[in-house]
């Protein structure tokens, strides 16, 4: 091979090599590659960690449920989404969620363990002889009863009506009866929506 050749070969040769500076551009795009991986890894890991963490406060500390039909009327509409606390033990007043024939119905307590519970034709509510007063109902109404009064509530369970008396179907019906309080899922606290009746459920 004529030297004229070799040096044509070896300008060839250098000119498809990279220099240095297409060099660390590459080694600086593979960095920034590695780093972007890496961030968005992280991301969805956290996100995903975030997700169950809410997912396992819901379910097991505070459920948030959905209010269906008109039960609870004043005080709750239907669409209004409540926020439950998990509670072992409630009291007279308390409004509670429960698992009722693989339903979810909210309801207010108005008797506890050995209570005696009375509803009179017109819908007065006495409790251990006394009545109870009311102010969160609108009318009052025997209602869909077919239980004989006075009721003593059995150990571990409570007598529960809903605020709108005259449609709901709760304790004085004996398909609902007492609730057991294994049958609970919590105590309702909040409303969160919508957003402008946000309040503390009483």
């Amino acid at each position: 091979m004529s030297k004229e050749k070799t040096n044509r070969t070896d300008e060839q040769q250098h000119h498809n090599e990279p220099d240095i500076a297409t060099l660390e551009s590459e080694l600086e795009r593979e960095r920034y590659k590695s780093r972007y991986r890496s961030a968005l890894q992280s991301t969805i890991f956290t996100l995903i960690t975030v997700a169950a963490a809410a997912v396992l406060v819901a379910t097991l500390w505070m459920p948030v449920l959905q209010i269906y039909g008109s039960s609870m009327n004043p005080g709750l509409a239907a669409g209004d989404i409540v926020v439950c606390r998990k509670a072992e033990k409630v009291k007279r007043g308390d409004i509670i969620a429960f698992y009722f024939n693989n339903k979810i119905l909210v309801k207010r307590v108005i008797g506890t363990s050995g209570d005696q519970v009375s509803i009179s034709d017109e819908g007065v509510v006495t409790v251990n002889g006394e009545t109870l007063q009311e102010s969160y109902i609108t009318e009052q109404s025997l209602g869909q009863c077919n239980v004989t009064f006075p009721v003593v509530v059995p150990q571990g369970k409570v007598f529960v009506v809903g605020d709108n008396r005259g449609t709901s179907v709760d304790s004085r019906n004996s398909a609902v009866g007492c609730v057991d309080t294994e049958q609970m899922i919590g105590k309702l606290l909040v409303r969160v929506w919508p957003i402008d009746n946000l309040s503390i459920v009483k």
